[in-house]
């Protein structure tokens, strides 16, 4: 797989600086932060906390999509929410947990088979992996469809 680059440019101090996020490999363009979006409202700025959840999302989904195919059972649609918490802990903010909601539409599938896909793909997504020192969470929902 080709590697991924991004980049960032920060300019000013931590209180009053900004900075740009651009996605250099897929050139989908770039995406201003500061502290005070990052701590309080967004204000159509984004952090490095939504961009670990978009992160964790997509990958989580293709994960999961890649599992339930191999058990046979393709998924229809599988909707992740991924929400990532920041809090205090000895004197810095450090991501604290992450929490993962997944609702899947998979023709045929079984809730115990779509739940052992569903922890599986959390355990072995390569962003969990990477995230492995943080609390990742999951609520995982098999959606009724008809057969």
């Amino acid at each position: 797989m080709p590697d991924r680059i991004a980049t960032t440019r920060w300019t000013g101090d931590l209180t009053t600086g900004s900075g740009t996020v651009t996605l250099v490999s897929s050139g989908a363009g770039g995406f201003t932060f500061s502290l005070p979006t990052r701590a309080g409202e967004p204000n159509g700025q984004t952090s490095p906390e939504e961009l670990v959840a978009a992160a964790h999302s997509a990958c989580y989904s293709m994960q999961l999509s890649a599992l339930l195919t191999a058990a046979g059972t393709p998924p229809e649609r599988i909707d992740t929410t991924v929400t990532v918490s920041q809090n205090p802990r000895d004197g810095a903010y450090l991501i604290t947990e992450i929490r993962v909601a997944v609702l899947a539409a998979v023709p045929g599938a079984d809730a115990e088979g779509f739940r052992r896909a569903a922890e599986k793909a959390k355990e072995t997504c390569p962003v969990s992996v990477a995230l492995g020192g943080t609390v990742i969470t999951l609520d995982a929902e098999l959606e009724q469809v008809p057969a």
